[in-house]
């Protein structure tokens, strides 16, 4: 080899001499033909090897072989340049043969796992759409070679026609990847609700798959994977192209939700509903694919699930703080989060991994599951330290801070929220520092509540650590955070009886959390502006927000749905139960508007249930 590119070198050097060469294209033809993939170092030496020749004839004395030498060099620049042209063209196809050649020497069961690998969004060089189709080429020229086993001819075979199918599917999709929303004609978006609105139905109808278009109705009727949408056992082939077609479909969708320029706040905040919804699906898909007895299989569903999750946690909006959106598949939270938290199981500890447990703990705290939020947050923090993460360290130092809250252990709640309330300034975190002071005032005031009274100071210097943490929210820029701290002000006003201003806190406060779809925001100021009007002596208005606030908590399978119910109960005993439909009545247009026509008829039910508990 190391004689046939010396060879090569010189044979366009002597053409270029003769004046046989007439353009730089037909040296890239001859290099094209002449060089063999995956050999460019030792073309690379030879080429080094004419040029040093070359520069040690430069420097004769012999005129003669001076100039030769100097023509010579005018070639080999002419190489060079070519050269690299070469190694730029073709430097995909050497990448794409070494993917086919670590395929091959992996053992049977991580070879679908080394194919996911280099479809990865995360790397540092994704895959474009040719690229892959170049890969099922390759793929198949393997499968084809005489002397390759059969049972690997077959699966390289699989997952060559699997991409080929993938890419052809996507093509069908991706002129209808957003198609769906203009076609629903109405104000909200998102994947719940009736199965002929949403993406899935509407995508559905742009496949030909069978496989495919089977798993999308599932979804359209039962927003969850179930036997009907993968009744049997799956083939290899069709398994790939779903990889292909649904990782496609949430990078348009996300890329599509993240330009739009109108409304950045609900950009992001669908952005961040389609990355849990598509990593709830591939989750769902593992477990049927488990009961199916294809681990290989449910095993790739998980190693989907991850990238899906790792590459959201690179994001920009990324929620540190707050964010429990609701998920596009319109399941129930805790399902949603089980689904998550299954994969991450599996991987070593990394920056990436801190941010999403972050997401877990928060989730799992609105749900009412201390004790499960403060294992999460702990790892998170303790994988934040390690990877250097300030930001992910601070953020998870106050939600253990608003966990021990719950728990009434005040005094570890005020010490968390010092802490990250230091470390905050020290690096320069402003919203770290943002929800610290907020955390240290509404600590302060559930702690003033259960054991002692606090004076007029103390009142004042909560209340400035509230609204501090406020306006560093707002000044910031960051939405998730300024519901928050909305919602922390409005209830440390409740508490302190301050009720016209608690009202006005918590109307911005939910004007907030419906903006970035925070269900369990969105429930908590309901039920203290409840508790305000209540105070106030306004009874139907503490009935509207109170039922709203019950709703919207039970909806997420947050326990905290009881205090609001607890409300109701008594007004309705006050007022009677005649009286307290009346007003249910009155309401219903409001109602509608919020939580429509099963969450208004879905009220009495809650309530008997709460009496009945």
């Amino acid at each position: 080899m190391n004689d046939r590119y010396l060879d090569l070198i010189d044979r366009i050097i002597a053409a270029t001499l003769k004046g046989e060469i007439r353009s730089k294209d037909q040296v890239y033809e001859m290099l094209q033909a002449e060089v063999s993939p995956g050999t460019g170092e030792l073309f690379e030496r030879c080429l080094q090897e004419r040029v040093e020749e070359v520069q040690a004839h430069l420097k004769s004395t012999d005129e003669l072989l001076q100039a030769k030498a100097t023509r010579k060099q005018r070639a080999l620049k002419t190489i060079q340049g070519e050269w690299e042209r070469w190694q730029k063209n073709n430097q995909s196809s050497s990448s794409l043969t070494k993917v086919v050649q670590a395929i091959a020497t992996q053992p049977p069961e991580e070879r679908l796992s080394q194919l996911l690998d280099a479809i990865d969004p995360n790397q540092a060089q994704v895959l474009t759409r040719e690229q892959i189709g170049q890969l099922a080429e390759l793929l198949q020229q393997a499968a084809n070679k005489p002397d390759a086993a059969k049972e690997f001819t077959k699966e390289i075979a699989d997952f060559a026609a699997g991409l080929h199918q993938g890419l052809k599917t996507w093509q069908e999709l991706e002129v209808n990847v957003v198609g769906w929303i203009f076609e629903q004609n109405q104000g909200s978006l998102g994947f719940g609700g009736s199965e002929q609105l949403g993406p899935w139905s509407s995508w559905a109808k742009s496949v030909r798959s069978p496989g495919l278009k089977a798993l999308f109705n599932d979804l359209a009727q039962q927003q969850a994977v179930t036997a009907e949408g993968v009744p049997s056992p799956t083939s290899v082939t069709d398994w790939v192209e779903w990889a292909i077609a649904l990782q496609r479909l949430q990078l348009g969708l996300v890329g599509w939700f993240d330009k739009q320029p109108y409304d950045a706040t609900a950009g992001k905040r669908l952005s961040i509903a389609t990355f849990l919804t598509f990593t709830a699906v591939w989750s769902q898909l593992s477990q049927r694919f488990s009961q199916l007895n294809q681990p290989i299989l449910a095993q790739g569903c998980f190693q989907m699930a991850l990238q899906s999750l790792y590459y959201f946690a690179q994001q920009p909006y990324y929620p540190l703080y707050g964010g429990l959106f609701a998920a596009l598949s319109g399941e129930p939270l805790q399902t949603t989060l089980d689904y998550l938290d299954q994969p991450l199981r599996q991987v070593p500890n990394t920056a990436s991994k801190a941010r999403i447990l972050t997401l877990l703990g928060y989730s799992q705290r609105a749900l009412g599951q201390v004790e499960q939020a403060l294992k999460l947050h702990q790892q998170a923090l303790e994988i934040a330290r390690e990877a250097g993460d300030r930001s992910c360290e601070i953020a998870n130092l106050n939600h253990l801070s608003r966990a021990w809250v719950m728990q009434n252990a005040y005094a570890k709640a005020i010490d968390t929220s010092q802490r990250a309330l230091i470390l905050a300034r020290q690096t320069g975190d402003r919203l770290g520092e943002a929800n610290a002071l907020t955390n240290l005032g509404s600590t302060t005031v559930a702690q003033g509540q259960a054991e002692i009274t606090l004076d007029a100071d103390q009142y004042e210097q909560v209340l400035g650590y509230l609204q501090r943490g406020l306006r560093l929210s707002e000044q910031e820029g960051d939405v998730p955070s300024q519901a928050l701290c909305t919602n922390s002000l409005g209830i440390a006003q409740v508490m302190l009886e301050q009720y016209p201003e608690a009202i006005a806190s918590l109307e911005k406060g939910l004007r907030i959390a419906q903006a970035i779809g925070d269900l369990s925001l969105q429930g908590l100021n309901c039920t203290y502006m409840a508790e305000a009007h209540r105070g106030l002596g306004n009874s139907e208005l503490a009935i509207y927000t109170g039922c709203l606030g019950m709703y919207l908590l039970n909806q997420i399978g947050s326990h905290q749905w009881r205090q609001p119910a607890g409300i109701l109960s008594i007004l309705n005993g006050q007022m009677g139960a005649e009286a307290f439909q009346a007003v249910l009545t009155k309401y219903r247009p409001q109602f509608l508007q919020i939580i429509g026509v099963d969450g208004f008829d879905y009220l009495p039910t809650l309530l008997i249930n709460y009496r009945s508990s």
